[in-house]
């Protein structure tokens, strides 16, 4: 099998039918092929090895499933047992390429995998500089990214995810505040102290649907 841009295209379209699965969920300029997700997950999965270069080429498609598949050829990628090399490159791409993104499902796709999990271990500034972008998506990968931090449990991670829930919980647009919330889920069941200290911190000024969402995974108070 030929691990190219053109193959992962051509079997994309092969099993589209625009009429059945019309992804209306997807806001973005590009065409929709009209591809089940599920089965655009099981496509990409074929092509986790695929080049780099293959994988910019992917990138550079215009409709909205070859670039959500190039996504997830990334996050497939590196669930797999790489080098560090490897998977330093994969966070490059994902960075390098993110204006490729229109679409919140690819930030969800590969944030936490292909940038959250390089990062645990290594400065997470960039998480904060994508956290002063002017561009909503970036906004939302700085959020997604650091779910990575949860499982295993990081508690330097998980700090810092707190200060990133509390630069961006009031953002103006609901494509980043929609992940504050599950942040502050996951990080209850990874960090339940940590997180109850924050929620305490931060009272009221935590909108209710995120106080009740954050508590979702906190364990019952003794």
């Amino acid at each position: 099998m030929e691990l190219t841009a053109d193959a992962v295209v051509a079997d994309l379209r092969a099993v589209a039918d625009p009429a059945a699965h019309p992804n209306r969920h997807y806001a973005g300029r590009g065409e929709v092929l009209g591809v089940r997700m599920g089965t655009l997950f099981d496509v990409a999965k074929r092509y986790a090895a695929m080049p780099l270069d293959e994988v910019h080429r992917l990138l550079d498609e215009p409709a909205y499933e070859p670039r959500l598949a190039a996504f997830c050829v990334l996050d497939f990628a590196v669930r797999r047992r790489v080098t560090d090399a490897e998977r330093e490159a994969r966070y490059r791409v994902y960075l390098d390429r993110h204006d490729r993104i229109d679409t919140w499902d690819m930030v969800d796709r590969a944030a936490p995998r292909v940038v959250g999990v390089y990062l645990r271990d290594r400065s997470r500034e960039p998480l904060f500089e994508l956290a002063r972008s002017d561009d909503p998506l970036r906004r939302r990968t700085a959020l997604t990214a650091p779910l990575a931090f949860t499982r295993p449990p990081h508690p330097d991670g998980i700090a810092d995810l707190l200060r990133l829930v509390e630069l961006l919980h009031t953002d103006p647009d609901p494509v980043v505040r929609r992940p504050v919330g599950i942040a502050l889920k996951h990080a209850g069941a990874a960090d339940p102290a940590a997180v109850r200290a924050f929620l305490d911190r931060m009272g009221d000024a935590l909108p209710a649907p995120v106080r009740r969402e954050a508590r979702l995974k906190l364990p019952a108070d003794p």
